[in-house]
């Protein structure tokens, strides 16, 4: 009887973690526990929309709450201030949890962040946060879409941030 329960309980292991939004990867050697992640974004303007070349980004995340109080982005323009990442609590149960685009990811995270408007258009952003194979971090944010209307192409945001691991608190 217990050799039927050793590969039931496996089975039932295997089973449980691949049902689970995370899988059973540990991520958490992308936790920021007593550092960020920081750096610039993409210089290519194919890359970037109404954000400007030399702007700067930090991330504070916590991988043990992905799913309620993930972390916090800031900018060096000023668009976004220790600004918290707000989950959507619909994505951990669709398909959108698994997203997968690129080589060397190992987990996309989608959440919502709220735009200063003391730095140009405010309101709600998309960032989609890439853990690279490498330890690094990239972070996408975007808004909007191409506009004939030029009110609505100042409010649209692209922008590709490449940032690496480091110690101590946010510059800005």
């Amino acid at each position: 009887m217990n050799a039927l329960l050793v590969p039931r309980a496996a089975i039932f292991a295997l089973a449980t973690c691949a049902l689970m939004p995370m899988g059973c990867r540990n991520l958490s050697r992308f936790s920021t526990t007593s550092g960020h992640y920081e750096g610039t974004v993409v210089s290519g303007t194919f890359v970037r929309a109404n954000i400007d070349d030399g702007t700067r980004m930090c991330l504070t995340i916590d991988t043990d709450q992905l799913q309620t109080a993930p972390g916090a982005i800031s900018t060096s323009d000023g668009r976004f201030s220790a600004t918290a990442l707000r989950q959507i609590p619909q994505v951990w149960h669709d398909p959108l949890s698994s997203l997968s685009f690129g080589e060397g990811r190992e987990r996309n995270l989608i959440y919502m962040a709220a735009a200063s408007s003391d730095a140009g258009a405010g309101g709600d952003v998309t960032v989609i946060i890439s853990l690279m194979e490498s330890g690094d971090v990239e972070v996408r944010l975007l808004r909007g879409g191409a506009s004939a209307s030029p009110a609505a192409a100042a409010t649209n945001i692209f922008g590709v941030f490449i940032l690496h691991q480091t110690g101590g608190n946010c510059p800005f």
